[in-house]
């Protein structure tokens, strides 16, 4: 059986597929199960049991170019069956031309209609309420119904580089997201680290994480609450040696964005503050110690989308600024 598996979004996204792959993997060893992802995520599969093949769409230079390249190169597998996580035209039409004798994908997608196994999503109040069980089932009717969780494997060699940074207790924090309605504002993640400061009497570390465009920001919020205990991270460390690093976090600060999934993938301890997004959503952290942080009030005006915005629509962004913060912290126990 040739399986060919279709993820092309986020970072967060790639890591909620995991399970889906882990779960074809437990149950048929002897499947050749490959995946399609865009370029930089292919990172996030090293050392993953069971996948033969990982083919990488470049979607920022000639995506339509590459597109067609990557189905070219799908369309002489002859797979069995295609399984679609997205729910957008080009994916779809991947699914469509793959020439797999099963499409299977979600209702969403535009081309749908020409899938053999369609399968609702739903996003909100029901009974498979996380995208992980959505995603779990595209492949029901290969293997039945079992949750898995997120699942990442550093290696030794990226285990090796963040050991020097565990010698004393740590916490990781997180502060930038893509989207800015996403994203805590900075002096609430200065108030974090002053908060977190106060409450512990003895010698710690705080490491702000993130890609190399964060750095700036980490710098500054490093240095506008005058803390001597953080170092900042930012751009220092593959995707696989981050999740090495949050493993063993007294606490991992997030925001409603890719390392909450990969704290949830290390099932690492974790605080997600939510903005503009909410968690019913179903995108929500899912290790075994978790912490969802959001505004008291109710807003008329949130969530005001999925996925986040540029900027605030309504201008004054009170679900980002009223976060109650001190609610968050977690005093060191040894």
């Amino acid at each position: 059986m040739k399986i060919l598996v279709i993820q092309t979004a986020f970072i967060g996204d790639v890591i909620l597929a995991t399970p889906l792959l882990e779960s074809l993997y437990r149950h048929h060893p002897d499947w050749q199960i490959d995946l399609l992802v865009r370029k930089g995520n292919e990172q996030l599969l090293n050392n993953f049991l069971g996948i033969r093949k990982v083919y990488i769409w470049d979607k920022k230079n000639n995506k339509t170019r590459n597109l067609l390249r990557v189905l070219k190169e799908i369309r002489i597998e002859k797979y069995d069956e295609v399984i679609n996580l997205q729910r957008f035209f080009s994916t779809g039409l991947l699914t469509v031309f793959s020439g797999a004798k099963v499409k299977t994908g979600f209702d969403k997608n535009p081309l749908a209609y020409f899938f053999d196994n369609i399968i609702k999503h739903e996003i909100g109040f029901n009974k498979k309420a996380h995208e992980v069980e959505r995603n779990l089932l595209l492949i029901q009717h290969l293997q039945g119904d079992e949750f898995v969780r997120p699942i990442l494997y550093p290696s030794p060699s990226d285990n090796n580089i963040t050991s020097s940074y565990k010698l004393l207790p740590y916490y990781c924090l997180a502060p930038t997201s893509v989207w800015f309605t996403k994203q805590m504002p900075a002096e609430k993640w200065v108030q974090l680290i002053q908060e977190t400061e106060r409450i512990n009497d003895q010698d710690f570390k705080i490491y702000l994480i993130g890609a190399a465009t964060d750095k700036d920001i980490c710098e500054m919020i490093i240095r506008d609450s005058g803390s001597k205990k953080c170092i900042n991270l930012a751009g220092n460390f593959s995707l696989l040696q981050t999740a090495s690093l949050m493993k063993d976090a007294i606490m991992n600060y997030v925001n409603d964005s890719a390392p909450m999934h990969i704290a949830s993938a290390m099932n690492a301890p974790v605080t997600a503050f939510y903005c503009s997004t909410i968690p019913e959503f179903g995108f929500g952290p899912l290790s075994d110690i978790k912490k969802i942080i959001e505004i008291e009030t109710k807003l008329n005006c949130r969530p005001c989308g999925l996925h986040g915005y540029r900027e605030c629509p309504l201008g004054h962004f009170r679900c980002g600024k009223e976060i109650p913060v001190s609610k968050s912290v977690v005093k060191i126990h040894l």
